[in-house]
């Protein structure tokens, strides 16, 4: 139990540090990834308590995350959708996009959502050794590998619903691929499961932006030029989309 602890600590400090980064690379706008790798660590987080809900501080850790989720998804999708004008020969409408994005780094970093995650993960660690003294992580490795199985069997249920919706199965597919790599030692699934997740949830990726471009085409008429094309390629993305998830159900899951 104390290996699984120390672990768990040491990747909740990994992440406290790479956050940190984020932010003096949102302040400096030093990079263009900067956005993208403050989301992808905040959701690695996110995963990692994902199976520790009902022990002390995970909690507030877990609705101060997630504020800083709900702060910076329109942010991203704005970036994304700047980056895809500027390649295809929209740059007054990416520019404009690319101006509100300017100010929106450094008002992140300093914001107060930010400020608050990184209070509180600073303090998690010492929640946890309390935790620990208490005797309260008693159980704490099939509590974890109860939850991920929790995840696997819901998106097991999710990719044989003829009826499927495409907006859940990527949110699954995300919690299921981030929950393996939170805890790389309880991993149970098939071989094949991690390349077979990234792929869908890159085609589901894919057809997600389409989708949410030509949403946005009908209230920002500078996008109307691009509305055919996403029209067109949405639907390919729709067709590969459901292969990549045939070939996951199939490699992943009985019948």
């Amino acid at each position: 139990m104390s290996a699984l602890v120390n672990r768990l600590v040491a990747h909740v400090l990994g992440l406290e540090v790479r956050l940190l980064a984020c932010q003096a690379r949102l302040t400096a706008h030093t990079d263009p990834e900067a956005l993208h790798d403050l989301r992808t660590t905040v959701r690695r987080l996110r995963s990692l308590l994902r199976p520790l809900r009902g022990l002390p501080g995970v909690e507030p850790l877990e609705a101060a995350a997630s504020r800083v989720g709900e702060l910076t998804t329109p942010l991203r999708d704005r970036e994304v959708l700047a980056a895809y004008l500027l390649e295809h020969d929209q740059p007054g409408a990416a520019q404009r996009r690319m101006a509100q994005m300017a100010e929106a780094y450094p008002a992140v970093a300093a914001g107060p959502e930010l400020a608050q995650l990184l209070m509180i993960l600073d303090a998690f660690p010492r929640f946890l050794r309390a935790a620990q003294r208490q005797d309260l992580l008693k159980g704490l490795r099939k509590r974890i590998e109860k939850r991920l199985g929790k995840q696997w069997k819901k998106l097991d249920e999710a990719l044989h619903d003829p009826a499927h919706d495409r907006h859940r199965l990527r949110l699954l597919i995300k919690r299921v691929r981030y929950g393996i790599e939170a805890y790389p030692e309880l991993d149970r699934l098939p071989d094949a499961a991690m390349p077979r997740l990234k792929s869908a949830q890159g085609a589901l990726g894919d057809w997600h932006d389409c989708w949410q471009w030509l949403a946005k085409a009908e209230q920002e008429s500078d996008l109307q030029p691009c509305v055919a094309t996403w029209q067109i390629t949405m639907v390919k993305a729709e067709q590969r989309a459901d292969r990549v998830l045939e070939k996951l159900s199939k490699a992943c899951f009985k019948p």
